[in-house]
């Protein structure tokens, strides 16, 4: 029942992240004069110059990326990708169309660091949310999947920024004049930071955990202590000191970082004891509790 629940409500997610992106670019990014990030930032340059709305450009753009990926990369991937640029190509005509240009944030060339911020943090979450169902905005995340696919140690958004500073360099000569204001590049480098930074903690996640290791003769109590004050299980492995050759047990038990403390107190409730903690950035499994 679960796996097919999951299609229906991941597609809803992805439509859903399109039309925040479209009204992202909409409201902070077109009207402030620097370029977002990626193909889409090519796109916005594009409209920037000629006229040539984004939502066409990002589909002749990103169409045969997706071609390419349902054949490189995964299926599933290329299709709920293709859905997303569809979806946010659509939405985005229809704002431009209908010219709600008082919903824009238009800085006017001052304090344009705020919009700047906003959008990257916007583009940031969608990103993330959208890897975590297995999609993207397209564009360079479509490139940089296929790098990280056939180099599997290479980070995405490291990956994804590098390429995006041979955008931020192209926006030097398109909304620099005199080409020694250098502010649509910072603007942009600045734009994919935020972006990349944020995503890759989507990614990463935000259930942080702390795992603790204790090595003990009180297994028995400490488990106990434990499930009574904490409410959570505990692993014991049977194991032997290498040095001493006495037989001990190792207890492992990840616990909230709202329990860091309590859990720490109840280790040093007891002697001939230790232990050691290592964070854990999510977690994964769905154990029933008895």
């Amino acid at each position: 029942m679960k796996k097919r629940l999951k299609t229906p409500i991941g597609y809803s997610i992805i439509v859903f992240a399109a039309i925040i992106l479209a009204f992202n670019y909409y409201i902070f990014i077109v009207k402030n004069n620097f370029a977002p990030a990626g193909l889409n930032g090519i796109a916005v340059m594009i409209q920037y110059k000629t006229g040539f709305s984004i939502s066409y450009m990002s589909l002749l753009i990103n169409i045969p990326l997706c071609l390419a990926a349902f054949f490189m990369v995964s299926r599933r991937y290329a299709v709920r990708t293709l859905v997303f640029v569809v979806v946010y190509s659509v939405v985005y005509f229809y704002l431009q169309e209908k010219d709600y240009t008082f919903f824009q944030y238009n800085a006017r060339g001052h304090d344009t660091i705020f919009p700047c911020i906003i959008s990257g943090v916007i583009t940031g979450v969608v990103s993330g949310v959208c890897l975590k169902f297995h999609s993207s905005t397209g564009g360079t995340e479509i490139i940089s999947k296929y790098i990280n696919k056939i180099k599997p140690t290479a980070n995405f958004f490291l990956v994804y920024t590098i390429l995006n500073a041979f955008v931020a360099v192209a926006s030097l000569f398109v909304y620099s004049e005199d080409y020694a204001n250098y502010k649509p590049v910072a603007l942009c480098l600045t734009y994919c930071f935020i972006s990349g930074f944020v995503g890759n903690y989507i990614i990463k996640g935000t259930k942080t955990a702390y795992k603790f290791t204790v090595i003990t003769t009180h297994p028995d109590e400490i488990s106990k202590e434990i499930l009574s004050a904490l409410k959570h299980g505990v692993t014991k492995i049977a194991a032997s000191g290498e040095f001493t050759k006495n037989e001990k047990a190792m207890l492992i038990c990840v616990v909230s970082k709202h329990q860091l403390i309590d859990f720490k107190n109840i280790i040093d409730s007891y002697d001939d004891t230790f232990s050691f903690c290592e964070t854990v950035n999510q977690t994964f499994g769905n154990f029933q509790r008895r």
